[in-house]
């Protein structure tokens, strides 16, 4: 569904800011990119959902294919009807209004009251603590139903493919283990493609098949979830190690790392 062909984007015409990226999403995957901060991990997602320019970000070189088209040269809403829906770190929901007309907001213009009341009422179906919550200002609510929200306004496109942005950020591990539960549930019920961001490995390596960590603007590994679960230098650096860590050699750490792809 989804392939990235040695992807090369630039800020400011000046910052190389990810190098030679390559990846897949098949129909129906789910697929999680690991990487600490400011590994290249957004700006892949905002690669391939068309929100560069915004940030003086460009494709220098490279090939982003959308169900066989090449979709460097459009726009983010055109990528969106298309089927391909980006939800952004943080939820940037509209505080302002309420979940129903946040929902609202996302649904495509000249389409049916119908329609409109199906994929809503899918959304409240994965999300019922929403619907209670219908009436309430968005920016009232937690932030565990503000990502519920975020996800669920992402629904109302009926994409293909959903990309997610650290999900699990400022959330109770409680939490992060339901949302990601209703994940793998639209997932399977849907048929909806997943391409998963995050720094919580051990969460996201829990639901999805396969994975690529991306290091430095490069992918240093890729392979299935239970391959990169049983790397050691994922486990040491990723998964919080063995828990006998000697603090004397942390400043080495770095140096040790041996990517075996």
């Amino acid at each position: 569904m989804l392939t990235l062909s040695n992807v090369e984007v630039v800020y400011d015409k000046v910052f190389l800011a990810i190098k030679g990226v390559s990846l897949e999403v098949g129909d129906g995957d789910m697929v999680a990119l690991l990487g600490a901060n400011g590994a290249g991990k957004s700006t892949t997602l905002k690669t391939i959902s068309g929100l560069l320019a915004p940030e003086r970000g460009e494709v220098t070189r490279g090939e982003v294919r959308f169900q066989g088209e090449n979709i460097v040269g459009l726009g983010a809403p055109e990528r969106v009807a298309r089927g391909l829906v980006h939800v952004l770190e943080g939820r940037r929901i509209f505080g302002h209004l309420t979940p129903d007309d946040n929902l609202l907001a996302a649904f495509r213009a000249g389409g049916s009251r119908q329609r409109l009341n199906e994929l809503r009422e899918r959304v409240y179906h994965y999300f019922p603590r929403l619907k209670e919550r219908a009436r309430t200002k968005a920016g009232y609510l937690s932030g565990g139903e503000q990502q519920m929200l975020a996800i669920g306004r992402a629904l109302m496109t009926e994409p293909k493919l959903i990309m997610l942005d650290e999900p699990s950020l400022g959330l109770s591990p409680r939490l992060v283990q339901e949302i990601f539960a209703i994940i793998r549930e639209i997932n399977a019920q849907e048929g909806v493609s997943v391409l998963l961001v995050e720094q919580n490995a051990t969460a996201a390596l829990e639901i999805v098949k396969h994975a690529y960590l991306i290091e430095n603007g490069h992918i240093v590994m890729a392979g299935s979830a239970e391959t990169l679960k049983q790397n050691p230098d994922v486990q040491e650096f990723y998964l919080g190690g063995t828990g006998k860590v000697d603090y004397h050699n942390v400043k080495h750490y770095r140096r040790r790392k041996r990517w075996l792809a």
